[in-house]
């Protein structure tokens, strides 16, 4: 068994003390950010997996049951993602019945999406326990709290590239 002893000439050297926040980065809101986000999407994780779906099946079927009868091209530009990523899992969504494609009234070309009545439930199915999850961290928060969180999410939304 060999021992460990410190690095050989040339490899770099390991670094023992954690990172510290700096006058730009704050390390323990990004950690949050972490955590709240896994904790945030493993209940919908699981629901998707019984069905062999993912989390890009989730945002498609959230999105397109807040806005039916948006385009294809609609939905790319709020996932921010190309054709060919969407293409894979539409397909799997319209062939298991959760979402109907119909083409546009105007433009035979254009494609709208629907939910079906099993896309409705899926979609509220994986909301509710991220709902209750958004609840109790609200528990006993004011109003102006719950907006100011909001408004805090809104400006970490941002339509161009992060710097």
């Amino acid at each position: 068994m060999s021992r460990q002893t410190g690095p050989k000439a040339g490899e770099p050297e390991p670094l023992a003390t954690p990172m510290e926040d700096t006058e730009t980065i704050d390390f323990e809101i990004i950690e949050l950010f972490f955590f709240a986000y896994r904790d945030f999407v493993s209940d919908p994780d699981a629901i998707l997996e019984k069905s062999g779906f993912g989390r890009a099946h989730h945002r498609v079927v959230h999105f397109v049951n807040r806005n039916p009868g948006m385009t294809v091209a609609d939905l790319l530009d709020t996932l921010k993602i190309t054709k060919q990523s969407l293409a894979r899992v539409l397909k799997q969504l319209i062939d298991s019945g959760y979402i109907r494609q119909v083409a546009g009234p105007e433009d035979r070309r254009q494609r709208k999406l629907y939910p079906t009545k099993s896309g409705r439930e899926l979609a509220l199915a994986l909301a509710e326990p991220q709902s209750r999850r958004i609840e109790r961290a609200f528990e006993g928060a004011s109003a102006q709290v719950r907006e100011g969180v909001k408004a805090f999410l809104g400006g970490m939304r941002d339509r161009k590239k992060a710097d």
